[in-house]
């Protein structure tokens, strides 16, 4: 091979050094506190599975076009995995008879979509996935919306930076059905249209509307939907099943205070053909990033993909690690300092046994003290300077006459103050 090899990555991947480590291990760990603490629980699956899986749900040509996938040598056609929703629909089905229900369920994969890389899409990324299986009530869309709530209000975020826009897919197609005449396939062309409206041109939506066979009044109709609230808007179907699901979820969303991060937008669709209730999506409201981050709804019928006749309603959400982190960036909620506690480095001098240091770092760490000894051979300055880059909170310094008294000296880096302390003395002042 002539040319050297790239030193980047794979064009939509990331590479993730130890500073965008700390960063990602932050907010998975905020993520994961405040699911457990609302008594979800996490789990996982494999990276491959069946490319049927994805045909099955999303359609041959779709699951071809937006997969990473091939054939084994056992000839079989398998997909990196684009979601998790298909395979957490598999493992409810797998266990249907064992498991528990309700079941609340999260997970942290990563994923791989085969698509043009932009601003909050890549070909790589991680996805929290919400989901609560085993209750047909709005109740489970409460609980997987006010989570989506919760998980933004952990990092900081109020009601001025987001908004979580609801519909209904029962309401939207008994609407379609009421204005149009059109249900089924009908139904589900108009909903594609109208899932893109706001990424294209008004005269291309209405465009693509009048190919379906809309007229301009009831394009009109439509259109004046957009602009409703959830009760005018669900007057107009009032039997419609969808219609009291959205005030019933609106009701609870009020009496429970979170009705002022939520507001009904019948263009709330969501694209994929599963959703069959509420359906979601959570807003960025800065200017500098008004976008949808994340959404979900519900699905009652995917688990019926494996076990004919299943009945086990599902509702959730999956939020990617990228539209996240563009979020608490835009709206400066990112910490300065991410590390927690002390971090300490104890420098060496040549005058003291090397295995006396080991036995110090190791004190230091059995005492839940994050604590590392200076690799290599440098003058005391160097070790200090290399310290402060690496942003260590403490230095010990233990030469041969502290060794000798039983002493180290701890310096606080951040002031500069030095105290001349006993290792026990040392590890409760670290420990607090």
């Amino acid at each position: 091979m002539s040319e050297k090899l790239s030193v980047l990555p794979y064009k939509g991947t990331r590479d993730f050094y130890p500073e965008e480590m700390r960063l990602r291990n932050w907010f998975f760990g905020v993520i994961r506190e405040v699911l457990e603490r609302s008594a979800f629980e996490e789990y996982g699956g494999p990276m491959l599975e069946s490319l049927d899986l994805y045909a099955a749900k999303s359609g041959e040509e779709l699951a071809m076009k937006q997969t990473y996938n091939f054939v084994d040598r056992g000839d079989r056609r398998l997909a990196i995995r684009p979601e998790m929703t298909p395979t957490v629909a598999r493992m409810v089905a797998g266990k249907m008879n064992e498991l528990n229900f309700p079941l609340k369920w999260f997970s942290f994969p990563n994923m791989y979509r085969y698509e043009a890389p932009q601003r909050g899409r890549l070909r790589e990324f991680w996805q929290l996935n919400v989901d609560v299986f085993g209750c047909d009530g709005f109740e489970a869309d409460l609980e997987v919306v006010s989570s989506a709530i919760k998980l933004l209000q952990a990092f900081g975020a109020d009601e001025s930076m987001f908004q979580v826009k609801l519909n209904n897919r029962r309401f939207f197609n008994d609407v379609i059905a009421a204005v149009t005449g059109l249900d089924g396939e009908g139904a589900k062309a108009v909903s594609k249209v109208v899932d893109r409206k706001n990424k294209v041109p008004y005269e291309v939506y209405k465009k693509d509307l009048t190919a379906l066979g809309l007229s301009d009044e009831q394009i009109a109709k439509l259109d004046s939907l957009y602009t409703m609230g959830v009760e005018e808007a669900t007057a107009l179907c009032p039997d419609s099943v969808g219609a009291n699901e959205l005030r019933s979820l609106f009701e609870l969303l009020k009496k429970t205070g979170l009705e002022k991060y939520c507001v009904f937008d019948f263009g709330i669709v969501r694209g994929l053909d599963y959703y069959t209730g509420t359906v979601f999506e959570v807003f960025d409201l800065s200017p500098e990033n008004n976008r949808a981050m994340f959404g979900g709804g519900r699905y009652d019928n995917l688990v019926g993909l494996f076990v004919k006749n299943a009945k086990i309603s599902g509702v959730g959400y999956g939020m990617g690690d990228v539209t996240l982190e563009n979020f608490l960036r835009t709206h400066a909620l990112i910490p300065e300092e991410l590390r927690r506690g002390a971090k300490v480095l104890v420098t060496r001098f040549s005058d003291v046994p090397y295995e006396a240091y080991l036995k110090l770092v190791d004190d230091l760490q059995q005492a839940g003290v994050v604590a590392s000894l200076f690799l290599g051979e440098k003058k005391f300055g160097k070790q200090l300077e290399y310290a402060v880059k690496e942003n260590y909170t403490h230095v010990v310094v233990m030469g041969g006459d502290e060794y000798a008294r039983g002493v180290l000296k701890l310096k606080t880096l951040a002031t500069r103050e030095e105290r001349e302390l006993s290792l026990a003395d040392a590890l409760s002042l670290l420990k607090a």
